[in-house]
């Protein structure tokens, strides 16, 4: 049928041309290519756009291709249904209009009958279209669908191997501080890039971390807390240099590494006390992203490290943490792009009343720009 219809369409801009219609043979022979190119659901929307301006000599039927063939036609490229059937089917009918138009054999009560239908048709199609899709649901009739003609990329992806909820939905965070709070490992985004978290409640969780990456076992994780209030109720051995300097960076980058003791199990670290840290030390940080703080509200401290197999580049969108690490994970949340395309900075704070701070590693903010801070802050 696409072939016939296509060698029809090509045949009538053969004519067109031996007539002196060069638009009308051009419409025609785009018409024809198209056709034969991409089936008839896509070429209807790929070519009205082009025709619907189109003006042809007095007769030809095919001059009135009106506006609304083409919103129609463009919203129903998903499936083949009764009435883009028939729009198709009118528009070959058109097609004989015009050859018998070129041979001077055209019957007037034909050509206006042909005209009539296919007006008919595109103003229903359009009609129909634009009502259903600005209230969402059928209201007026298009037919079952004949076949499809083509599948969207969700119908042809296979599930996710993993519970994946969007950030963005109060649900989908639940989901994820379900699981969290059952021990699970999942990945999150963060104000950085992406990062698997575990419950700090939940030592054999923190463990797995350890699996999941590959990361060797003499490299600490470092554990978030949703605010700097949560800190002080714990009531840690800090200085007040120290806790002016984090006051400055928090929310933010950067991680402090602050000497550790009795008072995390305070904070709500608990059993992963002996799993977080090193025996003397702990890095602790503050996220920017509110959508993280919610979480840590709903689950306590996070023991949370990069999403990414160790050694490897950090993962800055939640497909890639799917892609690499999803078969291995309970869950994902999808917050699309990190913020950032490197982790943190962190910054050793064990010493800063003795000899100031020491860049650990260099990560989203500069070490010039921590210095900086410290300095102001040493200074004041």
């Amino acid at each position: 049928l696409i072939l016939i219809g296509g060698f029809a369409q090509l045949l009538a801009g053969f004519l067109a041309f031996r007539k002196y219609d060069h638009l009308g043979g051009a419409a025609f022979l785009t018409f024809s290519a198209l056709w034969s190119s991409y089936g008839a659901t896509r070429i209807i929307a790929a070519t009205c756009p082009s025709l619907q301006n189109t003006t042809l000599p007095s007769g030809n039927a095919s001059h009135l291709l009106p506006t609304s063939m083409a919103h129609f036609a463009a919203s129903q490229t998903s499936s083949f249904n009764v009435v883009l059937l028939c729009m198709a089917l009118a528009m070959e009918l058109l097609t004989i209009c015009f050859l018998l138009f070129t041979l001077e054999n055209l019957p007037l009560p034909f050509e206006i009958a042909m005209l009539s239908v296919f007006s008919v048709i595109c103003f229903y199609g359009a009609t129909a279209s634009l009502a259903n899709s600005m209230f969402g649901k059928d209201l007026m009739m298009m037919g079952p669908p004949l076949f499809t003609a083509e599948s969207s990329k969700k119908d042809t992806e296979d599930p996710p191997p993993c519970i994946c909820p969007k950030s963005h939905c109060t649900s989908g965070l639940r989901t994820i501080a379900d699981l969290l709070n059952t021990g699970a490992v999942c990945g999150v985004p963060t104000d950085t890039v992406y990062a698997l978290a575990a419950s700090c409640k939940h030592p054999q969780a923190i463990e797995k971390v350890y699996r999941i990456k590959d990361r060797p076992q003499e490299k600490p994780i470092c554990i978030f807390i949703s605010n700097l209030d949560q800190l002080r109720a714990a009531a840690p051995p800090i200085s007040p240099l120290l806790w002016e300097f984090m006051e400055k960076v928090y929310p933010g980058g950067i991680g402090c590494i602050i000497k550790k003791g009795e008072w995390l199990k305070k904070l709500g670290v608990g059993a992963g006390y002996s799993r977080v840290g090193t025996q003397d030390s702990i890095m602790i940080r503050v996220p920017d992203l509110t959508v993280l703080v919610h979480l840590i509200d709903m689950t306590g401290p996070l023991a949370i490290t990069s999403a990414n197999p160790s050694g490897e580049v950090d993962s800055t969108h939640h497909d890639m943490v799917i892609s690499r690490l999803g078969h291995k994970l309970e869950g994902v949340l999808c917050d699309g792009e990190s913020d950032e395309v490197v982790a943190s900075t962190v910054v050793n704070c064990m010493k800063i009343d003795e000899g100031g701070i020491t860049i650990v590693r260099e990560g989203c903010i500069p070490a010039g720009k921590v210095m900086q801070i410290f300095e102001s802050v040493k200074n004041k």
